[in-house]
């Protein structure tokens, strides 16, 4: 179990306000498949959590006792290598799901990279849900098949590009999703450490700050305050994921 309290569940009263009703993101989670009036159903089992920062929200090979959507922040998925090196294999924001598993166990880690804040939903009433509300699963396998393609992405980027592009695709995806997010895309807010980019990217960490020095001193890049990264050069750092 997660080694933080997760709160008590949200209930819907009189003087209560409905936390799925004005949840800010709720428009691009899974919760987007319930119509107003059917909201009390989620808020009947939702536990709202602030997390703080590097904290395990649960650990490969847990019992997949929970879902959780991801409303603020940004955490982090891994798995540990029998030598006990570590592959990063994703990177949530706000709108995002995760604890989805094939078994009754999770197949990778999540961890908090900023203080985030998680809806959590016991897996037995989830699927009570699924039962209930068939659109519901249609919205999860919806996203499901984007986190197939994202993976496909990953192993892309992981097996044919070099640093260079590696870390130019890096940039252009998170901007990307800021977009999809309804936030600006530039300039790119970059929470994680240059040792987490590392990990995912399959790069050593020396390799991620000498090539974001190098795209910084041609003038395709800023490094701002506040973990923030400004595109300079749109064209040309296009052309250095593509390849070209």
């Amino acid at each position: 179990m997660p080694p933080f309290d997760l709160g008590r569940p949200a209930k819907i009263g009189a003087q209560d306000v409905h936390p799925c009703g004005a949840c800010p993101v709720r428009s691009l989670t899974v919760c987007a498949a319930f119509e107003e009036e059917e909201l009390n159903r989620l808020a009947e089992i939702v536990q709202l959590q602030r997390i703080d920062a590097h904290q395990t929200i649960f650990s490969e090979g847990d019992p997949a006792m929970n879902l959780f959507n991801v409303t603020a922040g940004t955490v982090k998925l891994y798995k540990l290598l029998p030598d006990g090196r570590r592959q990063i294999t994703g990177f949530l924001f706000s709108g995002d799901f995760l604890g989805l598993s094939v078994n009754d166990r999770y197949a990778y880690s999540a961890e908090t990279v900023a203080v985030t804040s998680i809806c959590r939903f016991p897996r037995r009433h989830m699927e009570l849900l699924l039962d209930e509300f068939p659109k519901l699963q249609r919205r999860l396998f919806g996203m499901a098949s984007n986190e197939l393609a994202a993976a496909q992405d990953q192993m892309l980027l992981l097996g044919r590009k070099t640093a260079r592009e590696k870390i130019a695709s890096f940039l252009l995806g998170l901007s990307q999703r800021a977009v999809r997010r309804g936030q600006r895309d530039n300039p790119v807010q970059v929470p994680m450490s240059r040792s987490d980019i590392a990990d995912f990217l399959g790069l050593t960490t020396e390799t991620v700050s000498r090539t974001f020095t190098q795209l910084k001193a041609n003038g395709i890049i800023r490094l701002l305050e506040g973990g923030k990264v400004q595109i300079v050069d749109n064209r040309k750092i296009l052309e250095i994921a593509e390849g070209s």
